[in-house]
């Protein structure tokens, strides 16, 4: 008769340290998020967390110039849409056959795949600047997109599979029995179904690339195609000086696009299969 009267302390003190673990989590979290809004309307800001006593748009008049915030943007959302828009279609053609066509060579091959995404990036670019060298694609963008594309695909290629081999293998045989191609029947069928799926692998990889500081930054040399994740560089000076103000004003502008394409996912595309009704009886 006395379990109720020890289970029901013994549950609020858990619920309790649970509730305070994730308070301390969330302002661990919050206040970097809460400096970088504070200290863009700051104008002598630093790196301390504080409120302006003098708010001001000082800071985001000095960095939107086109040379120092828009073409940046402009090349980072060129590169990272592009990137993503090869990774999605190739992963989509390398995936059907991986999830329509048993064969005891499958798992080996995605796990080779996979094993080749846990090589840092840091080991594969001194080849890779060697070969751009020799192609003679340095300062070339479209190349760093494909590069871009190629080093997000295994994890793309996973992510795709998965998703696909929740699509019933009945609504091709129908459109099959109708005379369709595979192809088609991917095309017409496979690929709608799949498309909150691929909206979230686009996401994925456009994220990678839009945040990739590296990759443009050893084989882009020109100004004019350098992206905004190489040009945020320039707010930091010598001997340790930052202009945290800019800074922080960039950081917004600079997550403003990722922010944009979130809502247009979440609120366009859903986050379900609707398959009920595809296939009459």
């Amino acid at each position: 008769m006395s379990l109720p009267s020890i289970a029901g302390p013994t549950r609020s003190a858990t619920k309790f340290w649970a509730n305070l673990v994730l308070i301390v989590i969330g302002v661990i979290f919050a206040l970097p998020l809460a400096w970088v809004v504070l200290a863009a309307f700051d104008s002598s800001a630093g790196y301390q967390v504080k409120i302006p006593t003098q708010p001001t748009l000082d800071n985001f008049t000095d960095v939107l110039t086109p040379e120092l915030t828009l073409r940046p943007l402009l090349n980072s959302l060129l590169l990272s849409t592009a990137a993503a828009l090869v990774t999605v279609v190739v992963a989509v053609l390398a995936a059907y056959p991986l999830s329509r066509f048993r064969s005891r060579f499958n798992a080996p091959f995605l796990y080779s795949v996979l094993f080749a995404s846990c090589l840092p990036i840091t080991a594969i670019m001194v080849p890779v600047y060697s070969l751009f060298v020799q192609l003679r694609l340095i300062d070339q963008p479209w190349a760093v997109a494909l590069f871009l594309a190629a080093s997000a695909l295994p994890m793309a290629l996973w992510m795709t599979k998965n998703f696909m081999d929740s699509v019933p293998v009945s609504l091709e045989e129908a459109a099959w029995v109708d005379g369709a191609s595979a192809m088609t029947a991917l095309g017409r069928i496979v690929v709608p179904l799949m498309r909150p799926a691929l909206s979230v692998v686009f996401v994925f990889v456009f994220l990678q690339a839009w945040g990739n500081f590296f990759v443009p930054f050893v084989l882009l040399y020109s100004p004019d195609w350098q992206p905004a994740a190489v040009s945020i560089y320039s707010f930091f000076g010598q001997y340790g000086t930052v202009a945290y103000g800019r800074l922080a004003a960039y950081s917004l502008l600079y997550s403003l696009p990722v922010l944009g394409l979130y809502v247009l996912v979440t609120r366009g595309l859903g986050g379900t299969f609707a398959l009920s009704g595809a296939v009459k009886g």
